[in-house]
């Protein structure tokens, strides 16, 4: 009986230990690479393919089976023209040395001091009605979006986001995307919403702007050139008529950290009882 399973399983040495954790790493450094793009979301309705695939052979739905059979090979043939931007991205990685990078959060003081920066700049840019997108990542990447633009990778600062919107430059007319402390990308180019019953007023900032906070979630700040007013985007709406104090509060509101904001959800519940 031994002998038997032993036939069956085969045995597993160090070796084939090291084997599955360098197959695990790679995999996950590849999932690193395209978590913050389209490309999860593409790989989602492939394993959904694959799957249907699998249970209507299993369910012996042989026209079902035979033209999902059909479909995974059109894909198969596909994929490294879908996924070109993101095979692209993972060699410029590994040729950079960047496969072992981590990415950094920033602490208490930092996101402070980018509140008050984009604050400011925000109302600088009002007061001489020059227009300005403002992206600010969080949890949901914006790759696709930062290869669209120009690479800065520059420390966030209040004169390096105005220098980014002087009129008739070349990043004016574009959106500046900031992850972290740093602007990753400026005149970049993002999604217009596609939705109707907008106010006519809004113009292809605000569109952006809102399209861009429809499918991530993103928080785009928008000062208009025509009136100066200070807009802010979230979730697909639109949240208007900031200042500068109101402005740096709803960005801190928004940035607070789950931790925190468990502590003074339990903070107020004990302050009730």
């Amino acid at each position: 009986m031994e002998q038997q399973f032993r036939n069956i399983i085969p045995p597993f040495g160090l070796i084939d230990l090291l084997d599955v954790l360098i197959v695990a790493f790679v995999l996950y450094k590849l999932y690193g690479m395209i978590k913050d793009t389209r490309a999860v979301t593409l790989l989602k309705g492939l394993l959904v393919i694959l799957v249907a695939a699998l249970l209507s052979n299993w369910l012996h739905l042989n026209a079902l089976y035979w033209l999902l059979g059909k479909t995974l090979t059109v894909v198969a043939v596909a994929l490294p023209v879908v996924f070109q931007p993101e095979l692209r991205r993972a060699l410029e990685h590994i040729g950079r040395g960047r496969l072992f990078s981590k990415s950094k959060r920033l602490n208490d003081e930092e996101m402070q001091l980018l509140f008050q920066d984009l604050a400011k700049s925000a109302i600088l840019l009002a007061k001489t009605k020059t227009g300005a997108l403002i992206v600010v990542e969080r949890e949901t990447g914006l790759n696709d979006y930062v290869e669209s633009g120009i690479r800065i990778d520059g420390v966030v600062s209040s004169e390096l986001l105005l220098n980014c919107f002087v009129p008739n430059t070349p990043l004016h007319d574009g959106a500046l995307i900031i992850r972290g402390n740093r602007v990753v990308a400026a005149g970049c180019l993002l999604p217009l919403t596609e939705r109707s019953g907008l106010d006519k007023e809004l113009g292809t900032r605000h569109r952006a702007a809102i399209g861009l906070s429809e499918q991530s979630d993103a928080i785009v700040v928008v000062v208009s050139e025509e009136t100066g007013l200070i807009s802010l985007a979230l979730g697909g709406r639109l949240e208007r008529g900031f200042d500068f104090s109101s402005l740096q509060a709803r960005l801190e509101e928004l940035f607070a950290s789950k931790a925190q904001g468990l502590s003074d959800y339990i903070n107020r519940r004990n302050g009730r009882q």
